[in-house]
């Protein structure tokens, strides 16, 4: 049942937020919800490591440990988004910004979110896949646009549009990997599983699949960001409640990249690992390309997050591109790492944008000496998301970088170099002004922080030093199957 209750429980949560009628309710339903899934997830992640992989339905639901690694991480971040929803939501309500029909709209958008984010990881079907995602564009489009100002409009309408163009080539491309395998033995029951499909992938027509995996690119690769169809992310992020752009962030982000992978795995076991990983490596590496020159000139620290966001994924992608037991185990390091610790700055601009009134670096000066904790976690999680040691990204990223080498990939590893060196130092040239500089003249008081969004912002902190030191056992034994998964194996 575990598989079913990670499913049913936020969606029974929104439905009960539909029907509550209080500010207290919603919140208390919202937190209760996504509580409740942190013992599942782990109950799931303990099932894999013991079993393998789990399944339910007659096999329409299926874990392995890249999917519990993506469960797990979903979960984590919808639960420190709801803690920090409250006082942020209170703090927006107070400031007359939103009225009730907004904060329902939600609390009730939100859970269903989340549980169309879990359905993605535990489908083997690949179209209730591709439903999940699609699923997941619709329920998220409406938080985009949720403060209802102009601006926030024309950011929902192209974050739909190009989003569904990106999921239209989704589909297109899973109908093509079901007609590569239509005569080489499929069951017609399970046809559309990936478990039944990656033991038959390599009698796929090749034609065919190459043509598959280019769509599925294409699709996935909207979801996540990945450039050039990245365009909906910088007004997605800037625009959205600062809960729903942390989600956008640090989930959606990692169920995109698991679309990608699934037929990655398929495509390599057809065609070979040649095709696939230059494509791959293309697409990684000009993200991060993309996203260096966007981050060292950028005004708005909202959008600078969207384009942390595409520069990750690009990691994540090239990762997978290079190749090798390094570049497997460097997507799924990656993916942990970069999930963990992105919702801090998520939390950290939140904080900043309500108590100055703007996204605008140029208005924001000397953070630390009226907001302190903020600007502090403000500061280390900006040098944990670029990589410095000893944060966990570091790794990651060394590890991807050692992939790249290990293939013979040598200018792809230059690149991937100076994209990286060059995020990192627009990330302390903006940030290190931002929150140590001298305040500006007229600028807010100090202020006490708010409880709810401080202690979320502490979890996610204290997570992001513990594992740039020490990883458990299990959370290690979870990442070499993952990366196991990743790189083919059965």
């Amino acid at each position: 049942m575990t598989l079913l209750l990670l499913l049913l429980v936020p969606m029974c949560g929104g439905l009960l937020c539909l029907a509550a009628r209080s500010r207290a309710s919603w919140e208390r339903l919202n937190l209760l919800a996504f509580a409740l899934l942190v013992p599942l997830a782990l109950k799931l992640i303990a099932d894999v490591l013991s079993r393998g992989s789990v399944s339910a339905l007659d096999g329409f639901f299926r874990a392995d440990a890249l999917s519990a690694l993506v469960v797990g991480l979903t979960v984590f971040v919808a639960l420190v988004c709801a803690i920090y929803s409250v006082g942020y939501f209170r703090a927006e309500e107070r400031a007359g910004l939103i009225g009730l029909a907004q904060l329902r709209r939600y609390y009730v958008l939100t859970p269903i979110f989340v549980a169309l984010m879990l359905l993605d990881p535990l489908a083997d079907n690949l179209g209730v896949m591709w439903v999940a995602a699609e699923g997941a564009t619709l329920a998220s489009v409406l938080l985009v646009a949720f403060y209802n100002k102009s601006t926030s409009f024309e950011a929902g309408w192209k974050y739909i549009i190009i989003g569904s163009i990106g999921i239209s080539l989704a589909l297109f491309g899973t109908v093509f990997t079901y007609y590569s395998s239509v005569n080489v033995g499929a069951e017609m029951q399970h046809g559309m599983n990936w478990s039944v499909l990656a033991d038959i992938a390599e009698k796929f027509d090749p034609k065919a699949m190459r043509l598959a995996f280019i769509l599925v690119l294409l699709g996935y690769g909207t979801k996540a960001g990945l450039a050039p169809m990245h365009t909906w992310k910088p007004d997605a992020y800037a625009e959205a409640p600062v809960p729903t752009a942390a989600l956008l962030g640090a989930a959606l982000v990692n169920c995109a990249v698991y679309g990608i992978a699934r037929f990655d795995i398929l495509a390599e076991r057809c065609l070979g690992h040649q095709f696939t990983g230059h494509l791959l490596a293309s697409f990684g590496v000009a993200s991060v390309l993309l996203a260096a020159p966007f981050i060292l000139r950028q005004r708005n620290f909202r959008r600078l997050l969207a384009y942390s966001s595409i520069d990750h994924a690009g990691i994540m992608v090239a990762a997978l591109g290079f190749g090798g037991k390094l570049g497997a185990l460097g997507a799924a390091l990656h993916m942990l790492f970069h999930g963990v610790t992105k919702p801090l700055l998520f939390f950290c601009a939140g904080n900043v944008q309500q108590h100055f009134s703007t996204p605008l670096f140029a208005r924001v000066r000397g953070v630390i000496h009226t907001l302190p904790w903020t600007a502090g976690l403000f500061l280390l999680g900006a040098f944990a998301v670029t990589g410095l040691p000893p944060f966990s990204i570091f790794q990651s990223e060394f590890i991807t970088l050692s992939a790249a080498l290990a293939a013979g990939q040598s200018w792809w590893a230059v690149l991937f170099l100076a994209g990286v060196v060059a995020i990192f130092a627009g990330f302390l040239v903006h940030m290190t002004a931002m929150n140590l500089g001298v305040p500006r003249i007229g600028g807010p008081a100090p202020a006490a922080e708010c409880a709810w969004k401080l202690g979320a912002m502490l979890v996610v902190a204290a997570l992001v030093i513990v594992m740039g030191l020490w990883l458990p056992a299990s959370i290690v034994e979870l990442v070499e199957r993952s990366a196991r998964v990743l790189g083919g194996a059965s």
